[in-house]
């Protein structure tokens, strides 16, 4: 009987991954429960297995008294003495119990606390097999679906793919394989709870670590990935090897790397952008394709300004705003797009605008929002008008007033425009004078002042 409890503890441990020690106190708890479960709470008893023996042991321990109260704890020096004869008074002794003895109630209580305790040792494993798996890819297959989304059969366990974690417009079935991203695990009283991603940006990073050597060993870095999940995504990458080209790389031959990839996001778009520590170029970079006129920076509001040609807004924007945002999400930055045209606007209306902003001390944006468009028309405004301006006040009303008599507001609005008209005469007259260039070197008389100097030189 012995050998056979002690084959069922290894064959257990064997198959369950449960360690064999955590078996044997499993065991022991559970007869001890039983013998309290029949006897009583109060008595004092040891369990051990012996493993030469293979088989548990239970001991009971009565102390030795003159005249016994307690028949659970003590025994009488005269009983003590039939046994050992060695034995004094206030020594403890103990009975070795037969555990065939407990009875069905109490070996179905054995059975309950094994079950419970195998059942908590395993998740407890699995929980410490994946709590470190964080970051990881997993396979497994769809078995069912709840209020909480898909939930997938890992083999010893189970993961939930929530919705809000899956790639919009995906279809699953019952048996369908699907692969995902750990992104965590809580252990909870009904086992370990394990969430896992489609749509984490990290997903992809992963599916470049594996598809993609160089990443894998460290020579190419994911700098950052932004995505769009289904639609589109922007993956950073920068190459620590000078002979390696991380685009490249990324791609592979004919693209077999990045169609693996796309293939697994379900026809996701990837632009695969060079990262740069440049924030403008990295911009350039991450608002490819579209062509970047300038880009003003902004490093304390970490905020890009980039003009573009009026024929490249919609590039850079993209389809809904999904390239800026995307973009903006990979850089960190807030970025504002403009076309040519529109900045020179804005340009011109803060011309004379800053000024008088500056005396007031408020912002010139304050005075944009508030609808003023030109110097005259915030000079020639009513106190009323002035005071929607946020943070202006009567006394600065005043100093507005002061300044846009003191600047000449219409006449500075005049030179430009004549600064502007006279510029334009320039272009005219550049334009004129290379016609008349042209015309001159069409001439019969250039032509025969040119031929003698070509026959010289042949």
């Amino acid at each position: 009987m012995g050998s056979e409890l002690k084959k069922a503890i290894d064959q257990i441990s064997k198959d369950r991954g449960i360690d064999r020690g955590v078996l044997i106190d499993t065991l022991e708890e559970a007869v001890r429960s039983s013998v309290a479960r029949k006897y009583s709470d109060a008595m004092d008893i040891e369990v051990t297995f012996n493993e030469d023996a293979g088989e548990i042991e239970v001991y009971q321990f009565k102390v030795v008294v003159d005249e016994v109260e307690d028949e659970i704890s003590e025994i009488t020096l005269e009983e003590a003495q039939a046994h050992d004869p060695n034995i004094r008074i206030d020594d403890e002794m103990g009975f070795k119990l037969k555990v065939e003895d407990l009875g069905r109630i109490a070996a179905q209580s054995a059975k309950q606390v094994i079950i419970q305790r195998m059942r908590d040792a395993e998740q407890q494993i699995i929980f410490n097999e994946y709590k470190d798996r964080k970051g990881e890819i997993v396979s497994g297959i769809i078995q069912r679906r709840d209020r909480s989304g898909w939930i997938i059969n890992l083999g010893r366990t189970e993961a939930v793919l929530p919705k809000g974690e899956q790639i919009p417009r995906e279809r699953y079935k019952r048996g369908d394989r699907v692969q995902a991203l750990v992104i965590d695990v809580q252990k909870e009283a009904r086992g370990p709870q394990i969430t896992v991603s489609r749509s984490h940006p990290d997903y992809m990073a992963s599916l470049f670590k594996r598809e993609v050597p160089e990443v894998d060993d460290g020579t190419v870095k994911i700098m950052g990935v932004s995505r769009d999940p289904g639609l589109r995504a922007k993956v950073a990458v920068n190459s620590i090897d000078r002979d390696v080209d991380p685009v490249g790389a990324c791609v592979g031959i004919r693209g077999s790397r990045i169609q693996n990839i796309v293939q697994e996001m379900r026809g996701e778009r990837i632009d695969i952008v060079v990262w740069s520590q440049d924030i403008a170029v990295y911009a350039q970079n991450a608002l490819s394709p579209a062509v970047i006129s300038r880009i003003m920076v902004d490093e304390e509001e970490k905020i890009l300004e980039v003009i573009v040609p009026d024929d490249q807004l919609t590039v850079a924007i993209g389809r809904k705003g999904q390239n800026v945002k995307l973009a903006s999400r990979l850089l960190g930055w807030k970025i504002d797009v403009f076309t040519q045209s529109r900045y020179g606007e804005i340009n011109s209306i803060g011309k004379g605008m800053d000024q008088l902003a500056s005396v007031a001390e408020i912002p010139l944006e304050n005075f944009i929002s508030a609808g003023f468009e030109s110097a005259s028309q915030l000079a020639g405004a009513s106190e009323e008008e002035l005071l929607a301006v946020s943070g202006m006040t009567s006394s600065k009303i005043m100093d507005i007033k002061a300044a846009a008599n003191l600047l000449g507001v219409e006449s500075f609005e005049e030179k430009t425009e004549e600064s502007e008209s006279g510029q334009g005469e320039v272009e005219e007259a550049t334009v004129e004078t290379e016609e008349e260039t042209q015309l001159v070197e069409e001439s019969p008389e250039a032509s025969e002042t040119e031929e003698p100097e070509t026959e010289d030189k042949e």
